[in-house]
């Protein structure tokens, strides 16, 4: 009797396992879609409920009632740098995606609130933007898809479909400008990889002559604190110290100005240091 208690209890115990990891299709399965436009990311997660012969407009979805643009959690959206919709701005993060359809034209809402189950926890408050689209006739689509139907270096149209419409969303990116940032920081700390060979070569003292040759390039393309401070300490280091005290007096005056002036005590003990030895 005993181990047959024991055998009906390890069945049962596999059978609740069983049944608790039972993967099934869902009737509105996720879908995702992302695409680079020139340097920003653009991503929706949503799910994808299907027609089933249904009424869809004006029938499962009344007009002019707010919907949740998709099934399960409101749909998310969610952009990796800042992009313009409708002549505005939008940061870059993630939002909730809205919609109020009608027949002439669709109300489309960024929600601050993406992490939301649907219509139910909506706040207008926390809404970013609104803005309208006039919705088109497309072939039939079974299921809710969103797709990025033309992009280039600066913008994108991301299009929702389902049932016999499409309705596309114009979206701008900051190429251009990301672009110009991008390189005018690049052609700013380009100073920075000289001056790092350089400290190396100092901290390693292995060889001052090609750290100052190092220096002189990073010089050539900026005046800082940092590679005028190195370019005193591998003089001093060769023992110049009549040299090495002007450019460790400049960097002081640069690194006061300056947000890090993380080497400010070095180089004050070492202006004490220096001048006794001019």
């Amino acid at each position: 009797m005993r181990n047959l208690v024991l055998t009906l209890a390890a069945l049962t115990a596999v059978s609740g396992t069983a049944a608790a990891q039972l993967d099934l299709p869902r009737p509105s399965p996720l879908g995702k879609v992302s695409q680079v436009v020139g340097m920003t990311e653009i991503a929706v997660e949503y799910s994808s409920p299907a027609v089933n012969g249904r009424k869809i407009w004006g029938g499962l979805l009344p007009y002019d009632e707010l919907w949740r643009t998709g099934a399960n959690n409101a749909t998310k959206v969610t952009f990796g740098k800042d992009v313009t919709i409708d002549g505005k701005p939008v940061p870059a993060g993630s939002y909730a995606l809205f919609t109020i359809p009608s027949k002439a034209a669709w109300t489309v809402i960024l929600n601050k609130n993406f992490n939301q189950g649907g219509t139910r926890e909506y706040k207008q408050d926390l809404d970013v933007l609104r803005f309208t689209v006039k919705p088109v006739v497309a072939p039939l689509r079974e299921r809710l898809t969103f797709l990025f139907e033309s992009f280039n270096e600066n913008a994108a149209t991301l299009a929702l479909e389902w049932e016999k419409v499409r309705v596309p969303i114009a979206i701008k990116v900051g190429t251009d400008a990301q672009a110009a940032a991008n390189i005018k920081a690049m052609q700013d700390n380009a100073w920075r990889p000289y001056t790092n060979a350089a400290r190396y070569l100092l901290e390693q003292k292995k060889d001052y002559d090609g750290g100052l040759a190092l220096v002189e390039k990073s010089l050539s393309i900026k005046e800082d604190w940092l590679n005028l401070w190195t370019k005193a300490q591998l003089l001093a280091a060769k023992s110049k110290y009549k040299e090495a005290y002007p450019l460790a007096e400049k960097a002081k005056t640069l690194g006061e100005k300056a947000d890090f002036f993380f080497f400010a005590d070095d180089v004050k003990k070492a202006l004490t240091d220096w001048k006794s030895k001019i």
